[in-house]
Parts: structure tokens; C-alpha cells; sequence
């Protein structure tokens, strides 16, 4: 039910952080021909591949629009629990519920989507069926929620769940989500509607980022007071100054507690492009999603999915896959890291933290 009239801030509330113990994720079934390649049918075999994975630590919800849900339940079965929900693509950090909790209470935050720009920069149109899944999801898991009328994606902010928020201007402030937005507004809205009370800023997200350069392919959180930042030594690649940048903020930063960030710095795989093969299995019939040849991949280690118990970070056939999760083996020893082929989820445009939305308990 709608919570009118008050806000996260006024009844005390604050955002979950992704460690926190979750109740289930859920997920949103890929099928867009323009989006996904050869009709879709690569990329639903690794979303139920990756549900697999999840299922094995957690209850796990696919959501599957009307014309999929016989094959979505066909190959689901025993994986999953398959909801028929209709939606516009399938990134579902991105347009279902944000989470606040007030000890053990949990209830949704329901924000405006645009397919991250609307009709100026956005990826596809129409975008209306994304903007309702947080309310209907909030609906169907019984949570109470609040609604803003601001623009706002999940995978756009990441909290320590003690009150500090990390975020980029090049995505919070950019006028094709909320025209005129300033920071300090934007800063009130976080506030107001999240329940925290300190936003840090990073300049840039990852190069060429098609969201415009969301902070989960930057930085994730190990702990309060602990970040894993996307890195490169290659002063050569257009990445390096914006690593650098983000390793300067965040070295001087403080959170919301007054400490300073411990920073660990994971290194990128080799520059991953698009190639001939995968641009021609997309059908530009629908939106506004082209795919070029040689078109850079946002292949990072920290766009890594957090659920009970385990870590499941994206593989790139790559050497550093290994150097990848030795790092994160140390940094949660009390979680399983487990690695997954991401490729499939890269060239629709996204990460593995992007197709996946998780409701925490406590």
C-alpha cells in the first residue's frame, strides 16, 4: 500500500544494503529482439543458468511477460518460481523496488524509470511497463511503499547501509533523468526518500557506459568502510583517468560514520568489444538500441551480484579471471565466490549486478 504523506526520512527508515540476509531475488526473463541477440534465446539460456546458481542459496522469481511464460516455465522448473508480469527488457536492479528497513521492518521505494534518458539518450521506448514493476512487485510481496516522482535507477546508487551513499554525477544530475537537477536537490531526494545522510560523488562512471555511467561498474561495497573500484594500469585507455579520479574522491572520503574508505583496487579483464557475429543477431525493429561492431563492453570484476552466503562475480575468459577471485575469496571469507560467463548479459548492454533485485530481511 501507498505510504502517503510521509517519507523513508520521517519514519526512520534507511536503505538496505546489498550484504544484508535477503528473503529471495528476483529476475526479469530477456526476450527483446533488438536487445538481445538471435531472438533472445542465448541470453534466456544464461538468465536460467545464472538462476540456477542463485537457487541454490535463495528462493529466486522470474518475471516473464505473456507470450514467454510456457517457455520461461518450461525451462525454470525446479529453479524457479515463474511470475507472469509484463515488463519493457530485463534489468531488474534497475526498475524494481529500492529497499529501506527500520530494524526489521522492510518496505519499497518506487522511483520514476526512462530507460535512462527518455526520448533524449534513452535505450528503448516505450519504457511504461518497466515504470510500474516496482509498485506491482511492491504489491506483490506485501510491502507497504513510498513513491517519488524523481527518475532514479538502482544500479545508480550503492550503500554501505549505515547511511552513506556513492553515486556519479554523470548519471544523478544528467538532464535527460530530471531536467535542471542540481546536487543539492538530488541530495535532499536521497535524503528524503532513502534515509541517508551522506552522498559521495564520483565524477565519471565506467567509459562509455551506456546508462551514461551507473557507480555499479565503478565501485561495490565489501563492508561499511570497505569498497572494491574498478582499475586499470593502462594510462593508455580512456578508463585509466576516470579509475584515477574515483581513487582520489574516495581516498579522501569520509562515510557517514566519519571513516575513511579502505580501497581495493580490481583490475579489468582485456578491453572487450562487440563483434560482427554478435551486432547482426539483434533485430532493430523495436527501440533505440543500436549495436556497432567493436563497440566497448563494460567488462568490470565489481558489477558483482551479493546474495546469502556467496558472491557471483562475471568471467571474461580471461587471466584475470583468477587474479578476480582470489581477491574477492579474501575480501568475503564467509561467502562461496562463484564465477559466471557474463558475456551474454555485456553485449545486451549490461552487467550481472543489473539483472538482478534482491528483498532483504532482518
Amino acid at each position: 500500500m501507498l505510504i502517503e504523506n510521509l517519507t523513508p526520512k520521517r519514519d526512520h527508515f534507511t536503505m538496505a544494503a546489498e550484504f544484508n540476509t535477503q528473503q529471495r531475488s528476483f529476475m526479469i526473463w530477456p526476450e527483446r529482439q533488438d536487445n538481445w541477440r538471435n531472438g533472445g534465446k542465448p541470453a534466456q539460456k544464461a538468465f536460467t543458468n545464472l538462476a540456477k546458481v542463485i537457487s541454490q542459496f535463495q528462493p529466486i522469481t522470474m518475471f516473464v511477460n505473456q507470450g514467454q511464460y510456457k517457455n520461461a516455465k518450461e525451462k525454470l522448473t525446479g529453479i524457479a518460481q515463474v511470475v507472469e508480469m509484463s515488463s519493457d527488457d530485463a534489468w531488474a536492479k534497475d526498475v524494481l523496488p529500492i529497499y529501506v528497513h527500520q530494524n526489521k521492518i522492510v518496505r519499497a521505494v518506487n522511483f520514476e524509470f526512462n530507460a535512462w534518458g527518455g526520448l533524449v539518450d534513452g535505450l528503448y521506448f516505450p519504457w511504461d511497463k518497466d515504470n510500474q514493476l516496482a509498485i506491482k512487485v511492491a504489491d506483490l510481496t506485501n510491502l507497504d511503499y513510498y513513491s517519488s516522482d524523481v527518475i532514479l535507477e538502482g544500479c545508480s546508487i550503492l550503500t554501505d547501509g549505515e547511511g552513506t551513499i556513492i553515486t556519479t554525477e554523470d548519471v544523478l544530475l544528467a538532464e535527460d533523468r530530471n531536467t535542471g537537477m542540481t546536487k543539492e536537490f538530488m541530495e535532499s531526494v536521497l535524503k528524503e526518500y532513502l534515509g541517508v545522510k551522506k552522498v559521495i560523488y564520483l565524477q565519471h562512471g565506467y567509459f562509455l557506459d551506456e546508462t551514461g555511467g551507473d557507480i555499479d561498474n565503478m565501485i561495490n561495497f565489501v563492508k561499511p568502510g570497505e569498497l572494491v573500484l574498478t582499475w586499470t594500469d593502462d594510462q593508455d585507455d580512456p578508463l585509466y583517468e576516470e579509475c584515477s579520479a574515483a581513487y582520489d574522491i574516495l581516498s579522501k572520503a569520509t562515510d557517514a560514520k566519519g571513516r575513511h574508505f579502505k580501497i581495493h583496487k580490481l583490475h579489468v579483464p582485456a578491453k572487450q568489444v562487440l563483434t560482427k557475429e554478435e551486432s547482426e543477431g539483434n533485430d532493430l525493429v523495436h527501440g533505440l538500441m543500436p549495436r556497432s561492431i567493436g563497440q566497448r563492453l563494460t567488462a568490470t570484476y565489481v558489477n558483482f551480484i551479493t546474495i546469502n552466503r556467496a558472491i557471483i562475480f562475471p568471467t571474461f575468459n580471461d587471466p584475470h579471471d583468477k587474479v578476480a577471485c582470489e581477491q574477492l575469496t579474501k575480501l568475503f571469507p564467509d561467502r562461496q565466490i562463484i564465477g559466471f560467463p557474463v558475456r551474454e548479459v555485456l553485449i545486451g548492454g549490461g552487467g550481472l549486478h543489473t539483472i538482478v533485485n534482491s528483498l532483504p530481511r532482518f
